[in-house]
């Protein structure tokens, strides 16, 4: 675990607001999980940020999801499916992948 998220996992009071990399630290996916449960109404940001501006989770409500098996099991099963279809887009088009997706 690199230094800089085992400090903030040992934070005895974490900040309101967590961005997506402390976000997929503190629930326990990938920085690049969160925008594919985002984008799968799994995750909500605080406000109404753009596709292109940072995204904050509240921490109150991450703590929840953090101690929901239901959720942490879809969310799992999100992102296996997630991954399951791009690495087979990915062998049948032989390996190339395609700017749009």
């Amino acid at each position: 675990m690199d230094q800089q998220r085992e400090q903030f996992l040992n934070l005895k009071t974490p900040p309101a607001r967590l961005n997506v990399e402390e976000t997929a630290w503190f629930l326990g996916f990938s920085p690049h999980d969160i925008p594919v449960l985002v984008s799968n109404g799994l995750l909500k940001p605080l406000g109404h940020p753009t596709d292109s501006t940072v995204k904050f989770f509240a921490f109150v409500t991450l703590q929840e999801l953090r101690t929901d098996p239901k959720w942490l099991a879809r969310a799992t099963d999100k992102m296996i499916e997630h991954w399951r279809g791009k690495n087979a887009r990915k062998t049948k088009n032989g390996g190339i992948v395609h700017l749009s997706e």
